[in-house]
């Protein structure tokens, strides 16, 4: 399949789309969780995921550049393995979508409500918010999702790296000794969680066909993100940890209190905008991508055929955004009412990320050219991301749920068409 675009996004755009989709709500939330399992010892399965990152964005990058469909890895499954693999891969994706960006938006809501009060009816209007603002901009149509992007990440970098560099000061190396005062072996456990805030390299495949250039631009877009959010990911998880030592663990806002420590005082009202900023980033690109990806599933018979519009470069798929958007609403609707909150949420995600990851790199080692260096990166990230799948297996039952159901509308899609499953595309 040949690279070809038409589409609207720029280098710097894309870029932005990438940090929104990666970086999201872990800097806010996931370095007080992961410190609590493993203690400073955490920064090793930051470090380790952030270097699986580069060879997984390159992989996912080369597929982009060479078969730009809004399928995305749903769209690789069924060229290297067929019909099959390629519904679970798509549903998977999909359907972490919905909790994913929910568990993003209650996030900043806590955040919010510690900044202004009102309990939980804060947090639920902040989410719906949330929520609400990026539905509207992802329905005015992608050239508007990707220019609120590039503003948004250029705000959420210059705030995240600000606050890293104003801690530099009040680091204390004493602080990361007892460096594992769980063991070695929670490193791995901490890693599984971690796994949820490094989601979304495969988010932007969705929207290749999207970039002007796509075998030119997205390579570029990708390489930058690597960078921008390995470094942003890697300064705060140490920042946290070496400035509030213990208190890092404790805290359900990590990022706030590294503020209030190195500027002092009550900047909640910071943290917030600091919360909500990110989280918009992320709800935007992922809203983006799975609502590309239900109209591509549609079209390719794994998904109801009414919400196939929208595929081609350029335009909107607006009966797919608004499924998205209600499973949103659904999403936070259970959250809220079994009381278990992003929790629950969190863990539907993180086993569904992984598989989509699993059967992505495989589908690369069959569809790169062989020996290649985009080859060789699939290979490693291929096997980092085997060693995520032992590290999340707790959390895998739910993406397997999701594999029977693909499956299963597959076979009845497919004999209500009567339009039998043809071998693997070559």
């Amino acid at each position: 399949m040949t690279a070809v675009g038409g589409g609207r996004l720029t280098v710097g755009q894309g870029t932005a789309m990438y940090v929104g989709a990666v970086l999201g709500t872990g800097v806010i939330a996931l370095p007080a969780l992961a410190a609590d399992v493993a203690g400073p010892a955490s920064l090793l399965a930051w470090l380790a995921l952030v270097v699986l990152s580069a060879p997984l964005a390159a992989t996912f990058a080369a597929l982009g550049a060479r078969h730009p469909d809004a399928g995305g890895v749903s769209t690789y499954a069924r060229l290297a393995f067929g019909e099959r693999l390629s519904a679970v891969v798509g549903w998977c994706f999909y359907f972490a979508v919905p909790p994913g960006t929910t568990a993003a938006a209650l996030f900043a809501g806590a955040y919010v409500e510690q900044a202004v009060g009102g309990g939980q009816w804060t947090v639920v209007v902040t989410a719906l918010t949330l929520l609400t603002s990026m539905a509207v901009t992802n329905w005015i149509g992608l050239r508007a999702s990707g220019a609120v992007q590039f503003v948004l990440a250029g705000l959420l970098v210059f705030l995240v790296l600000g606050s890293v560099l104003l801690a530099v000061p009040h680091v204390d190396l004493g602080n990361l000794t007892p460096f594992a005062p769980h063991g070695w072996t929670a490193v791995a456990s901490a890693a599984g969680l971690l796994v949820w805030s490094f989601a979304g390299w495969e988010a932007i495949t969705h929207l290749a066909q999207e970039f002007r250039k796509p075998e030119r631009d997205l390579p570029r877009a990708t390489g930058i993100a690597v960078a921008i959010v390995g470094l942003l990911y890697l300064s705060v998880a140490f920042a946290i940890i070496a400035v509030l030592g213990p208190a890092a663990a404790d805290g359900e806002a990590p990022l706030g209190q590294l503020i209030a420590r190195t500027v002092g005082g009550d900047v909640k009202v910071v943290a917030a905008i600091a919360a909500v900023l990110l989280t918009i980033g992320s709800i935007n690109a992922y809203m983006a991508s799975a609502s590309k990806l239900s109209a591509a599933l549609a079209r390719d018979g794994a998904f109801p055929g009414r919400l196939s519009g929208g595929t081609v470069a350029g335009e909107v798929p607006r009966r797919s955004l608004v499924v998205v958007v209600a499973l949103c609403y659904l999403s936070l609707a259970v959250a809220m009412g079994t009381g278990t909150g992003a929790k629950l949420l969190v863990l539907l995600t993180t086993g569904q990320f992984v598989a989509v990851y699993l059967i992505g790199t495989a589908a690369a080692l069959k569809l790169l050219p062989p020996r290649s260096p985009a080859w060789y990166a699939a290979l490693v990230a291929f096997l980092g991301v085997v060693g995520l799948t032992a590290a999340t297996a707790v959390y895998m039952l739910w993406p397997l749920l999701v594999t029977v159901t693909a499956l299963l509308f597959l076979r009845w899609n497919r004999k209500r068409r009567q339009d039998p499953i043809g071998e693997p595309v070559t």
